[in-house]
């Protein structure tokens, strides 16, 4: 709950920094928050999901994943309409939720790790599944890479052909909410034929998507978007859920695991990616980082063959 209340209270703070070192302060401690609280509560999700597992993080993902597709239209919005100063207003519906997940969230089982430190609980909650778990991971750091790489700079890409930038924002906008929906199509159909058939089919598809996303004329790259975030982001619980299967005694620990330091990792790699734009082009780095999820099925093809068993 700590983690959730620094999100809500310090993001929103941005629009009255005046200098860039309180506006860093800021962002630095929400996302302190935020890193906080998905491993912890991400843990929390099998308790509760019953026969669906896969279902269940996928439609807990899709919080996040449609909040980043809606936020910044919602924000745009705000603060064109009554400026930055304004933008402290938006804590208040945050508030609002923390109030009712404080009131309604059961109290989180504790996995009982606390007494062995970080390295201890590594050793205790990996074991045997390490090299399984670091296989995924290392499926999931790519496909953050990728995933990154579109979002980053897809924008930028489609205004230098020559897009405005409200049809750039909608772009951005329908890849993560396309990625919303497959993510939950996904989580449904990974309990009936199992997570290893769910990565092998999107890391097909991404690099033909990703392509066509690229090189679509005219308005057709808003289908382009569609598809290509469709495949993109369809797996992003998945990893969790596999993870947490393997590693059942450290459900928060594999999920910070393939959330925080996957997705952070990817996003890290971002200024490598615009390092190489630069001496090259923006089309002709997307271009080869579409070819990132073939390389994955290489990789993909010693998953353990997992299902939800009471699915």
């Amino acid at each position: 709950m700590g983690g959730l209340f620094l999100t809500v209270f310090f993001i929103p703070l941005s629009g009255v920094a005046h200098s860039f070192w309180p506006l860093l302060a800021f962002i630095c401690i929400g996302s302190v928050g935020s890193s906080m609280f998905h491993p912890s509560v991400t843990g929390m999700v099998p308790l509760y999901a019953g026969g669906r597992t896969g279902l269940a993080m996928s439609i807990f993902n899709t919080g996040g994943t449609l909040a980043f597709g809606v936020g910044p239209l919602v924000v745009t919005w705000l603060v064109t309409t009554w400026g930055l100063e304004a933008l402290p207003a938006a804590m208040l519906f945050g508030l609002a939720v923390w109030g009712y997940v404080f009131f309604t969230l059961p109290q989180p089982e504790s996995e009982g790790l606390r007494h062995l430190g970080f390295f201890g609980t590594l050793k205790e909650t990996l074991g045997p599944a390490f090299k399984p778990i670091a296989l995924i991971w290392l499926v999931m750091v790519l496909r953050a890479v990728v995933g990154q790489s579109y979002l980053t700079f897809m924008p930028v890409f489609y205004v230098q052909k020559g897009y405005s930038l409200v049809a750039a924002g909608v772009m951005f906008s329908l890849f993560t909410i396309a990625g919303t929906l497959s993510g939950i199509i996904s989580g449904y159909l990974s309990d009936r034929i199992g997570y290893k058939s769910i990565f092998m089919v999107t890391h097909f598809c991404m690099t033909p998507a990703l392509l066509l996303l690229l090189y679509l004329p005219g308005s057709w790259v808003y289908a382009g978007a569609l598809l290509a975030g469709c495949f993109v982001l369809a797996t992003m619980p998945l990893g969790v859920v596999m993870a947490q299967a393997l590693a059942p005694k450290g459900r928060a620990m594999v999920s910070s695991l393939m959330m925080g330091l996957a997705y952070g990792l990817g996003g890290a790699l971002s200024p490598l990616v615009g390092k190489l734009a630069d001496l090259y082009s923006i089309e002709q780095v997307l271009f080869v980082v579409a070819f990132i999820p073939l390389g994955t099925l290489g990789l993909i093809v010693f998953f353990p063959k997992m299902r939800n068993q009471a699915g």
